[in-house]
């Protein structure tokens, strides 16, 4: 597997941008280190302080200098406030995986869902990668409807798949692929015949076409 380094390049996400981790981050991170959940799942330090902080980001900066990953700290554009992470890690033959957060004041404003799509698509589309996947803790179903709203698909149950907090738990296995994407597409351009409304209802697609109310 190839292990150049890798850059970490700037992309709009709604109205987040998705960027290489800054040392002057740190506040995000003293709010996902108090998190009960984020430490568990990741290098977030269980213990803030400002040597743990800056060890966090030099970490992100040594895995792209490494080839190992692309780390993206999710800024609002509106001030720059970082209020998540969105991580993707290739794992060769076209392969990846990809893990995201969100701070827990910023939760419910759709971060993790213009994180997630756009990095998915910008890896299928720009990065030439194939598959994509997630491993998510069945219980979290605010990351399970995130993945589906994104495009993923459910795959099946790797059970006693990772440790956690010293237990071995099940993750439900999520994918994209980059023909989904071309589906969609597809789909998406497809000329749709004309219909009409009347009397407050609206007269379902024709045989034969498509529609998809998956879109966010």
């Amino acid at each position: 597997m190839d292990r150049s380094p890798l850059f970490v390049p700037t992309l709009s996400a709604g109205p987040f941008d998705l960027r290489p981790w800054r040392l002057s981050d740190a506040d995000v991170l003293r709010e996902a280190a108090a998190d009960p959940y984020i430490p568990l799942v990741t290098t977030v330090p269980a213990r803030y302080d400002a040597d743990a902080a800056r060890a966090f980001v030099e970490r992100q900066w040594a895995k792209s200098a490494a080839g190992a990953a692309y780390p993206f700290a999710v800024a609002r554009r509106a001030d720059e406030r970082v209020v998540g992470f969105v991580g993707l890690f290739p794992q060769g033959d076209g392969r990846a995986t990809i893990g995201y957060w969100t701070a827990a004041s910023a939760r419910g404003l759709g971060v993790a869902g213009h994180a997630l799509r756009t990095v998915a698509h910008w890896a299928l589309r720009e990065a030439g990668l194939a598959r994509l996947e997630l491993h998510i803790e069945p219980w979290n179903t605010g990351s399970l409807r995130t993945a589906e709203r994104a495009g993923f698909r459910r795959e099946g149950l790797l059970r006693a798949h990772r440790t956690i907090a010293g237990e071995r738990r099940d993750m439900e296995l999520y994918a994209l692929l980059a023909t989904d994407l071309a589906i969609d597409l597809a789909i998406d351009l497809e000329p749709q015949p004309a219909t009409a409304a009347r009397s407050g209802t609206v007269r379902a697609p024709a045989p034969g076409t498509a529609a998809s109310s998956s879109r966010v």
